[in-house]
């Protein structure tokens, strides 16, 4: 018994001591707890009054630098209001004199020339002349940069800091600001303005913000040009620089300061300590029970987000939504996309939104306010234009509908947008398909009645020129008779009466005959068939043409003008076409001149007067330089009005004329004539007003150097 009694005593005591010593192992652990977390806190507070020091530091930096700034800015204006060519003489000295005893950091002034002679000087009172011992002219060649520059953007400049030595052994590093003087609107001079660094420092920086800590000019690499002021003592270094943007040059502003370590509040810790130990184990207590509910609501959701991301993301069609005041809430990868706007330019912008049109912006909007306040909506959705950030317009197609929330409230609008673009560009390709169609149709029509009308044709010219022949043999048969010597004929036509005759017949002939060759022409060019080409002298195109050309400029009232260049070569062409190419252009330009005679004018009863400005210039010349050229140019000039810019975009465009009688097919054949010539048709306009056709036949073989006949036109040089 009593060693069962001793087993129990020892148990428990056992069981006693294990539970002492879990609890003062949890204590340890509860004050190892305590412990790190005081330490965290205390170094947490360091860091934070460190950053606070340091935020100071550089918040003061950077107001030294602004003072620096306004205060060079403000030494300008002074130096720009001491104009030299605007005060007496003298005048320029006690002002640079009076400014310099206002500004200390000012060491010299200079009033330049142009050309950077000096032209007078002016020295700080505050010391001896900083260019004593060296002279002024070790550093003309900065100074000459820096006055360049200041030139190039019509202000200040300042020069590379230098370091100048001074007669008591020191010396100073110096800074020179060159700005131009301008007087009506040329520049007349410089005036140039000397700084010392450390006076920079000492006089531009206000003392509160230097007083305590270390002020500097370094370079980049951080060599110390100019110092002013020590820091406190302390035991940390805090330390900040600031860049001075000069134009220029680019100086570093260094600021130095030392702080003791930071104070330690322990009775505010503790506090601090304890509350957290003991929202620690309460926080502990709950996360244990919420994590697993939290974790699985997260996940859920997460899925879900991400599901509807991939969904919004994978559609083609640009998404957008809109609050109740028109403000972007929502836009997706789509129509970030087709717009060319990244989702952050978007966001919560409301009216003009940054994709319309500068010139549609005021309809657009008015139209988004009117549906705003009225709650209406297109059925079947709208159309609009919208600009890429590259300024491009494109049409979109845009489906709005009201955006509900969970609980019915009508909290915005959705839009799906459209870009339709390519389906206007297909309709328009459609569009010019059949209109291309149905030109060609009434070309094919022409081509039909061209040939029908040669046909019909041939044979009333036939008969012409066959009554034409007969009536010449008839004249010709009626003056067989001898007429004797010293007496008048005494039947008959008069002798001179029967030669005009004959000169008319032959040209009726004659016209007959070409009328024909030109339908046969025709005929072949629409049948495709091979022209006849021979080599003909450019001379007898004209000459061909002019009967006609001279008939119609006696109507008209017009003086032809013929101005042919020595070494005209023979050109290799259909003479017929060309002819009529010639006669079509001649034509034109007559016809463009008739609007300038005077307002009803009479010319019934003959010819119209030819006036002096109507001179219609036909011009045969080689299309290149020398006289070997391979090409021979023709001309056709008028002082008519000219053609308009709409006119000449679609002055070759078949059935294009601005004539009433008119079909637009001549200038439209012309051109075709000639490019199967191998040669270029072309017009520009005269100046001081009238209008040049211009077109090149190439050479005949027999005429060149035996070269390749495959030469470039050179119509267009």
């Amino acid at each position: 018994m009593a060693l069962q009694e001793a087993w129990r005593l020892n148990f428990l005591h056992n069981n006693a001591l294990k539970r002492a010593s879990r609890r003062w192992s949890l204590w340890i652990l509860l004050v190892a707890l305590v412990v790190l977390l005081l330490a965290v806190l205390v170094w947490l507070a360091g860091r934070h009054e460190s950053g606070q020091v340091q935020s100071r530091l550089e918040q003061r930096a950077a107001d030294a630098v602004v003072d620096v700034r306004s205060a060079l800015v403000r030494n300008i204006q002074s130096l720009q209001a001491m104009h030299p060519n605007e005060l007496r003489p003298g005048a320029w000295r006690e002002a640079a004199d009076r400014l310099l005893r206002d500004h200390r950091e000012l060491m010299r002034l200079e009033w330049r020339s142009e050309a950077l002679d000096v032209l007078d000087v002016a020295q700080t009172p505050y010391r001896e002349p900083v260019f004593e011992v060296l002279g002024r002219s070790a550093m003309t060649s900065d100074l000459a940069q820096a006055c360049s520059t200041a030139r190039r953007l019509s202000g200040s400049a300042y020069t590379s800091s230098y370091f100048v030595p001074q007669a008591h052994g020191l010396g100073l590093e110096l800074l020179d600001m060159c700005t131009p003087i301008v007087a009506s609107g040329r520049v007349t001079g410089y005036s140039v303005a000397t700084y010392g660094l450390q006076d920079i420092l000492a006089e531009l920086v206000s003392k509160p913000l230097a007083r305590g800590i270390g002020l500097s000019f370094t370079e980049a690499d951080g060599t110390r040009l100019a110092i002013l002021g020590m820091p406190g003592p302390g035991s940390r270094v805090f330390v900040t620089q600031q860049l001075l943007d000069l134009p220029g040059n680019t100086l570093v502003l260094r600021m130095e300061s030392r702080l003791a370590t930071p104070a330690l509040f322990p009775n505010v810790l503790t506090a601090l300590v304890g509350a957290m130990a003991l929202a620690l184990l309460l926080v502990v207590f709950l996360l244990g029970r919420d994590m697993r509910r939290r974790l699985k609501v997260e996940y859920d959701l997460g899925e879900a987000l991400a599901f509807r991301k991939a969904m919004e993301d994978s559609v083609l069609t640009g998404l957008r939504a809109r609050d109740l005041q028109g403000r972007i809430t929502y836009v997706n990868p789509a129509f970030c996309k087709m717009v060319g706007v990244d989702a952050k330019d978007l966001l919560n912008q409301s009216f003009p939104s940054p994709y319309w049109p500068p010139e549609l912006a005021g309809t657009y909007q008015q139209r988004q306010q009117i549906r705003l306040a009225g709650n209406q909506v297109p059925h079947g959705g709208h159309e609009s234009v919208f600009m890429r950030r590259d300024g491009t317009r494109f049409p979109v197609l845009i489906m709005e509908a009201p955006l509900i929330n969970a609980v019915g409230k009508h909290t915005g609008w959705m839009s799906a947008i459209l870009d339709v673009s390519e389906q206007r560009r297909i309709e328009e390709i459609s569009r010019t398909s059949q209109d291309r169609l149905q030109a060609t149709a009434r070309l094919a029509m022409v081509g039909e009645m061209a040939s029908l009308l040669s046909h019909e044709l041939n044979q009333p010219l036939a008969a012409i020129s066959s009554y034409a022949t007969g009536s010449l043999n008839l004249l010709q048969h009626a003056q067989e008779p001898a007429t004797p010597a010293g007496h008048a004929p005494e039947d008959g036509m008069p002798s001179p009466l029967a030669e005009d005759l004959q000169i008319a017949m032959r040209r009726i002939a004659e016209q007959a005959e070409r009328a024909g060759k030109v339908i046969r022409s025709v005929h072949d060019f629409v049948r495709r068939r091979e022209q006849v080409r021979e080599a003909v002298q450019p001379r007898l195109l004209l000459d061909a043409i002019m009967p006609l050309v001279s008939l119609q400029a006696r109507k008209l009232g017009v003086r032809v003008h013929i101005d042919i260049a020595e070494g005209c070569a023979s050109v290799l062409c259909d003479r017929t076409m060309v002819e009529q190419v010639l006669l079509n252009l001649s034509r034109n330009g007559m016809q463009a001149m008739h609007p300038l005679d005077e307002p009803g004018a009479s010319h019934a009863g003959g010819p119209r007067p030819i006036a002096r400005d109507k001179v219609l210039t036909l011009r045969l010349r080689p299309a290149a330089s020398g006289v070997h050229s391979r090409w021979v140019e023709f001309a056709v000039m008028d002082v008519g009005e000219g053609i308009s810019e709409a006119v000449a975009a679609q002055l070759f465009t078949p059935f294009f004329t601005t004539k009433e009688e008119g079909m637009g097919l001549g200038l439209s054949l012309c051109r075709t004539v000639i490019e199967q010539h191998g040669g270029f048709l072309g017009f520009e306009a005269l100046v001081p007003q009238g209008t040049m056709f211009r077109f090149t036949l190439p050479v005949a073989l027999s005429e060149t150097d035996g070269d390749t006949a495959a030469a470039t036109s050179p119509a267009k040089q």
